[in-house]
């Protein structure tokens, strides 16, 4: 992929949709670029949250330890962002994500975040919005477990 087409890519991300072009390219030159295998892991429920992590091509499943073992809570796939909770909060990773295809990753590190958020105020304003939709998905989800539970 090319530089120009990973700044369009990141374009379509709401986080960065409104971060002129040549902001974006260098995000995208400075963003290092990893690859997984299915079944590797791209973070670890428990560790340092350190970087955020944009899908580029593939899947990935979202797992939540708990007493009975690992709980798939969610599917990721392209354009979508991962990893920016833990290091937010500055608070160890809430959940593994592990690859289910080939997965292709634009990583952003901690302090490169930072700076974004910084210059681009915008961006918390995306954030929140994006942790917002999160909170209420999983506030439906309980409460559809809970009451398929008492059923």
């Amino acid at each position: 992929m090319s530089l120009q087409e990973e700044v369009d890519l990141l374009r379509t991300i709401p986080l960065f949709s409104r971060i002129e072009p040549s902001r974006l390219k260098l995000l995208a030159f400075t963003a290092q670029r990893l690859t997984f295998a299915p079944g590797d892991l791209l973070c670890r429920q428990g560790d340092e949250g350190d970087a955020a992590y944009i899908i580029i091509t593939g899947d990935a499943d979202v797992l939540v330890e708990s007493e009975s073992g690992a709980v798939k809570v969610a599917t990721l796939g392209p354009n979508d962002l991962l990893g920016e909770n833990a290091i937010l909060c500055d608070v160890p990773r809430t959940a593994t994500v592990k690859a289910v295809t080939k997965v292709e990753t634009l990583m952003i590190s901690k302090e490169l975040f930072f700076q974004l958020v910084n210059q681009f105020p915008s961006i918390s304003i995306e954030i929140m919005r994006e942790l917002a939709r999160r909170v209420e998905k999983t506030t439906t989800m309980l409460r559809d477990a809970m009451a398929n539970r008492e059923t």
